[in-house]
């Protein structure tokens, strides 16, 4: 399981939008994302968590794994 700290992560739209870049690198992932600590949890995934971080960065939210 990777942890990442999304920073501008704020609203559902948000969280729709890391989840699908998060599933467009791993489509059989498991994305939870709690909005109140920015904090977005992936389970299932193959990808090295850099790879997956770098999906979320370019879907313009800043992530750092966590």
């Amino acid at each position: 399981m990777y942890r990442f700290t999304v920073s501008k992560m704020s609203c559902g739209g948000c969280a729709k939008s890391v989840t699908r870049a998060v599933q467009g690198v791993e489509p059989n992932a498991r994305v939870g994302v709690d909005l109140e600590t920015k904090l977005v949890t992936v389970s299932g995934s193959a990808e090295p968590a850099d790879r997956i971080a770098q999906a979320i960065r370019d879907a313009g939210y800043p992530a750092e794994q966590a």
